[in-house]
């Protein structure tokens, strides 16, 4: 070692870069790509590899894990009939007289407009209030949540990227620190032991420990544990109350908006909401007005703006957010932790062992261009270098990329609630609470 310090000074570099970049490969597969990409000739079902080709775990397996997020939040956070009693029967009829009353003139002729005048607001007021003891049988409200996230991967890959943009920033910038560390014990193998498999066997074991370890630091322990003075809690766990504000933001925002449900309501549940009309609308009306106040919610819920007033005053009434995030904040953690949880359960081994493949790959390399050859310690200059400013790349990508999720175009909707977090809240990045946090 004093013989060649350059040489071995890359050692524990060398195994940091592998540590950062094997994680930050390991949250890309995560995420990446959103549809298959490779040959279908062997594929796996319901699964994100094949022989030949590899899809993102979270849009492999959208269904089975937008399935438990529907579970949480139809089961324990949120009722449709409870948020939807918020409304004032009247002060809410009184809004969509308008657009039912243009409706029915455009598709109903000057006639029934006339006509239905006179009576129209006391009719609306009775609709409303009796959809309001009845919106779980007209409004499905599992079936809802569900599609929004299959109609489009993207929503769920950019909800698990908001919810934990913290442990994801973790995982991929610890692995620089235990890669350092785990390569010292590398560097003191290889003073003892120089053999050509020396370095490419622990660069394996630091690629698959720093993955191991990183997942594993996330979420456990989920329950807080009190060491003397300090509390130790896995990550996410430890940021309940921040990530229950962003879940429950994204999920008004871009599942459960006042838009979203008018949609359900009249396109995706159009079958039950007429049944539910002529049941409260009978036969001297004839089908024709039923079907124009079912297209008069339908233009209200594609014309957000047009219409601001409605959706103002349902978002405020309905309450969602606020709902969502005080009930997950008084979730136990093992059931809150159930919210990020499976991104890494399902396929976290096939993560781990990419990192461990790819820490091999670093160590045959290091091998060859290292320790054998001419101009060695030249080239050991140029690897730790190298090494270095490639770490510090992955360093920045990964704070940016995983913070911005810019993978849609309405990203700027639940954007502010990033800026909102305290930033009082150092916990975010360490597992270890101590009296002053």
């Amino acid at each position: 070692m004093k013989q060649n310090p350059i040489e071995f000074a890359t050692i524990p570099v060398v195994a940091a870069f592998v540590g950062i970049s094997t994680n930050y490969a390991g949250v890309q597969m995560l995420f990446y790509p959103i549809e298959y990409i490779g040959t279908d000739t062997v594929r796996f079902d319901n699964a994100p590899y094949g022989i030949f080709g590899w899809q993102g775990v979270v849009p492999a397996r959208t269904e089975k894990m937008a399935l438990r997020l529907v579970d949480i939040v139809t089961r324990k956070l949120l009722s449709l009939r409870e948020a939807f009693s918020r409304l004032d029967a009247t002060q809410f009829s009184s809004m969509l007289l308008e657009p039912v009353s243009k409706a029915i003139h455009e598709e109903c002729g000057a006639h029934w407009s006339i006509l239905l005048k006179p009576i129209l607001p006391m009719i609306l007021k009775r609709v409303i209030g009796k959809l309001q003891n009845e919106i779980d049988n007209v409004l499905d409200l599992p079936t809802l949540v569900l599609n929004a996230f299959v109609r489009d991967k993207v929503v769920l890959v950019e909800l698990f990227q908001k919810v934990g943009h913290v442990e994801l920033d973790f995982l991929v910038k610890s692995g620089f620190g235990f890669g350092f560390l785990l390569g010292l014990p590398q560097m003191m193998l290889w003073s003892i032991i120089p053999k050509p498999w020396t370095l490419p066997m622990a660069g394996a074991l630091v690629g698959y420990i720093t993955n191991w370890v990183a997942i594993k630091l996330l979420f456990e322990p989920a329950e807080p544990i009190m060491v003397g003075p300090l509390t130790i809690q896995g990550l996410f766990e430890a940021r309940q109350h921040e990530v229950s504000d962003e879940f429950a933001h994204f999920m008004e925002a871009r599942v459960l908006s006042s838009s979203m449900l008018l949609d359900a309501l009249a396109n995706h549940n159009e079958d039950e909401l007429f049944q539910f009309l002529r049941k409260e609308l009978p036969y001297p009306i004839p089908e024709r007005i039923i079907k124009c106040a079912i297209k008069a919610i339908r233009d209200v819920a594609s014309n957000p703006h047009q219409y601001k007033e409605i959706h103002t005053y349902m978002t405020d009434k309905l309450a969602i957010e606020d709902t969502l995030a005080r009930r997950l904040k008084k979730l136990d953690p093992k059931s809150f932790e159930d919210l990020l949880h499976p991104v890494f359960q399902e396929d976290e081994i096939i993560l781990i062992v990419v990192g461990g493949v790819l820490g091999a790959i670093a160590g045959i390399v290091q091998t060859k261009f290292t320790f054998q050859g001419t101009n060695a310690r030249m080239k050991a200059g140029s690897l730790l270098v190298g090494s270095l400013i490639a770490s510090y790349g992955f360093w920045n990508m990964s704070g940016a990329e995983v913070s911005s999720g810019n993978v849609h175009n309405n990203a700027s909707l639940y954007e502010p609630v990033i800026d909102r977090v305290p930033t009082k809240l150092r916990r975010r990045v360490t597992i270890v609470k101590t009296p002053l946090d």
